[in-house]
């Protein structure tokens, strides 16, 4: 394990890409920190997930306007996590838009997310004190909705449960472009500290489904071909149920977590140990494991406090 609790350590600003993925479509990533997707639609700019302070979302800003001047009219939250959600006040939408799932979240938990976040991995949250306050969506639905930005339709869908309980999917079905959320990491850590694992490996066949021919990930390069969104997709499908498999293993044997999550090491390190933020994800994930492995199935609240102590707690 790291020396370093969580991602304090990691100080080094990684290298930014705004890249075109199709008429409409653009993604603005970062060796492995949260992406951002760009819909540039007919009359009208959609934001994908915000970053984590105003000050970050205005570099997003920054390489939208060098493309358009079009009005940016919607932000959409994939789900509560405040590295994704707190910088939408810098875009000035008209509409904040997430699942009726994300919404409760918010409500539930996201006060001691946005405490757990800041303290676990500060780059990510430069310029915090422009942070007016917790991200409440202004437009909420249940399974999906569609909005037409002009005459180009763009589908905002709960695909279902899996990194959280709220994630979203943005989804171009006429360029088949998939804008994924933390559902989909590729050659990146896999977070899973408030997911429902059991649930994830379903969500992500209907991705598949869908048969993107591009696709965004949470984190990790954008993926420009079927056959690359379709690896992205297995990647993360592959952890999950590794993931699971080790905890539920351990918890039939009646391990304790810190023995469970040595073991959990030795089998995934090997695949995904050498991508950035693993070290940060792993003590997270291994915990959320054991927890549905021991039959918790509503993820339990991270506070600053229960951070700490778990990391200690399997040092």
């Amino acid at each position: 394990m790291a020396q370093s609790f969580a991602s304090q350590a990691d100080l080094t600003p990684k290298k930014t890409r705004f890249e075109q993925l199709s008429t409409n479509a653009w993604a603005f990533t970062a060796e492995g920190d949260p992406n951002t997707g760009v819909i540039i639609g007919d009359d009208s700019v959609m934001v994908i997930d915000a970053q984590a302070t105003p000050r970050m979302a205005r570099e997003v800003i920054r390489q939208i306007r060098k493309v358009t001047r079009k009005p940016i009219q919607y932000v959409v939250l994939s789900h509560y996590h405040a590295v994704r959600v707190l910088g939408a006040s810098a875009y000035k939408a008209q509409q904040v838009i997430a699942s009726d799932a994300t919404l409760e979240l918010i409500r539930e938990r996201g006060k001691q997310d946005m405490a757990s976040e800041i303290g676990r991995f500060p780059r990510l949250f430069r310029g915090q004190s422009s942070i007016p306050g917790l991200t409440w969506p202004s437009l909420v639905f249940h399974d999906r909705i569609t909005i037409m930005m002009g005459k180009l339709e763009v589908q905002i869908i709960h695909a279902g449960r899996g990194h959280t309980a709220g994630d979203t999917i943005v989804w171009i079905p006429k360029q088949k472009v998939m804008f994924a959320g933390d559902l989909v990491e590729y050659n990146a850590g896999i977070y899973t500290g408030d997911a429902h694992l059991s649930d994830w490996p379903a969500t992500l066949d209907r991705l598949r489904a869908l048969k993107p021919r591009a696709l965004v990930p949470g984190r990790g390069p954008a993926l420009k071909t079927a056959a690359q969104s379709l690896k992205a997709i297995r990647f993360t499908q592959t952890f999950v149920q590794r993931l699971l498999a080790c905890a539920r293993s351990g918890v039939r044997s009646g391990k304790s977590l810190k023995d469970v999550y040595s073991a959990t090491r030795k089998r995934l390190d090997p695949t995904y140990g050498r991508y950035p933020i693993y070290e940060h994800c792993m003590p997270f994930d291994v915990s959320r494991a054991y927890d549905e492995a021991s039959g918790i199935s509503h993820p339990r609240i991270w506070t600053a406090r229960r951070d700490i102590d778990m990391w200690k707690s399997i040092a």
